[in-house]
């Protein structure tokens, strides 16, 4: 078929009334989610992903894009009205948004920003439709050197997850990549640090590590901050933002629709890196630079258009690759797993309505949250002020039954408890969580590339450097591997020579 028809037998999917029915679902969730701050859509899927067991796999993924695209709508608002940020994406809206509240313009800031993220998510869309066929076609000559080439290169890139200490997020890695090979070794089976432990045997789940590690820490993190964030009052006579506001924020959209989509395809990539390198290019390019953190409407335009299109191109390595470029995508992976699906070049032939008809949800959902959005804002300002006593013990409450209902068993919900435990710890070490999870979801076809590959060579290691797509990934691995390390052993042979002198 060609795209044309795809996407045509895409909507025949996406418009069937249950499909529908989870697109707004994941879209309404989804903005509130992001208008909630701190929860963010990686706690929200993890708490909601033990809901997806009892649908289909098609409502199921169209419900927690919708999640995920969604809270990129909503975390304008709080970063605009309470200055805030919903989500980490939404950070640097803040500097600009905010500003233009306070000088009784939150009505255009909100608007631009919807309107921005309607735009780039619709053009991102329109990416990931265009060049999925054709990715999938060269995916399909992959063999297991290149996917374990290719998965190296996704962990190498989780090194760059971490907004803080690069070596923090190697270790978060490495201590992933020791989660994911507990259990029974996949060629030989024979049991792996499960420790005479019945229930280790099959591993450990995604669902419950994730919801400890992203919806247990955010409870005990808020229960300890005494001060509520105090809600900007401003009359908002209208969400359109003007003439001059249109001719400013036009070029920054479109800027950051294209930077977001290409950022997003690149194994590691994430809205947040999407948002910030636009908002830098904007400053530099302006004319007027100072107006940068002090109300500029380009501020927010550029970003929150960003981050959306990089949401969009995130999906065409986890589909078309089979590899999660952030923690999000790497809990869908996990959604299709449990489904049965693997992702891969291979999913567009298998699963056709699965794949179009997410694709072509995505077109609906980005129009519903831009209908939504704007009327929904008063609402979404109201849900601010609900206690956080009653929000925080519903979310506990979501976390037990959500880790409970994946095998009926309590040893899962122990799991969790820990990981909410370990997650709380590692927040306040600041060791962030996200490396640890994409690399809990790409060990598996890590190990299992690397030692098929060997087998193959007959133990050879030429083998990844014969195969050129093999060579060319690990290569690339290496140099940023080196890149990212690099300044530490510099930084520590500066202090050796001053020591010394």
């Amino acid at each position: 078929m060609d795209v044309f028809h795809s996407l045509v037998y895409g909507f025949s999917v996406g418009l069937q009334p249950i499909n529908l029915l989870f697109c707004f679902l994941g879209a309404l969730l989804g903005t509130l989610i992001g208008v909630l701050p701190g929860i963010g859509p990686v706690g929200a899927i993890a708490i909601l992903l033990p809901a997806t067991y009892h649908m289909s796999p098609t409502a199921a993924i169209i419900m927690l894009a919708g999640i995920y695209y969604g809270a990129m709508y909503g975390g304008s608002t709080t970063s605009i009205l309470v200055n805030i940020p919903g989500e980490a994406a939404s950070v640097v809206t803040c500097l600009d948004g905010y500003q233009m509240a306070r000088q009784g313009r939150a009505g255009p800031a909100l608007g631009i920003a919807a309107f921005g993220s309607f735009i780039a998510g619709t053009l991102g869309v329109v990416g990931v439709t265009l060049l999925a066929g054709p990715l999938a076609k060269v995916a399909l000559r992959f063999g297991s050197p290149e996917y374990f080439g290719l998965c190296l290169l996704g962990l190498t890139l989780v090194t760059y997850l971490s907004t803080g200490s690069v070596i923090k997020a190697i270790i978060m890695g490495a201590f992933g990549l020791i989660l994911s090979s507990i259990g029974l070794d996949s060629i030989q089976g024979t049991p792996r640090l499960t420790f005479n432990v019945m229930q280790l045997w099959d591993g450990i789940d995604l669902v419950p590590v994730a919801m400890g590690l992203f919806g247990i820490p955010e409870v005990l993190e808020n229960i300890e901050r005494t001060e509520p964030a105090e809600i900007l009052k401003t009359r908002m006579k209208s969400f359109f933002p003007t003439v001059v506001d249109w001719v400013q924020s036009t070029w920054p959209i479109l800027r950051g629709s294209v930077l977001g989509f290409f950022l997003g395809i690149l194994p590691g990539g994430h809205p947040a890196t999407a948002s910030f390198l636009s908002y830098a290019v904007e400053k530099r390019i302006s004319k007027e630079p100072e107006r940068f953190g002090k109300g500029a409407i380009e501020g927010v335009a550029g970003p929150e258009s960003a981050n959306n299109s990089a949401t969009a191109g995130g999906f065409i390595p986890l589909f078309i690759l089979g590899i999660p470029s952030n923690a999000v995508l790497a809990l869908i992976f996990g959604a299709l797993m449990i489904h049965g699906m693997r992702p891969g070049p291979n999913l567009l032939n298998e699963y056709p309505d699965l794949f179009w008809g997410v694709i072509s949800s995505m077109y609906i959902g980005n129009v519903m949250l831009l209908i939504l959005n704007l009327p929904l804002i008063p609402m979404w300002v109201q849900v601010l002020k609900v206690p956080q006593r009653i929000l925080f013990s519903l979310i506990i409450v979501f976390c037990i039954i959500g880790s409970y209902s994946l095998k009926n068993s309590s040893f899962d919900v122990l799991v969790m408890m820990i990981f909410g435990l370990l997650g709380y710890l590692f927040r306040k070490f600041e060791y962030e969580p996200a490396p640890l999870i994409l690399a809990f979801v790409l060990g598996p076809m890590v190990e299992t590339n690397l030692r098929q590959s060997l087998l193959l060579s007959r133990g050879s290691f030429l083998i990844f450097f014969t195969r050129p797509l093999s060579a060319v990934f690990i290569s690339i691995s290496i140099i940023l591997l080196i890149i990212a390390i690099l300044p530490y052993f510099m930084k520590a042979r500066k202090m050796y020579e001053t020591s010394t002198v």
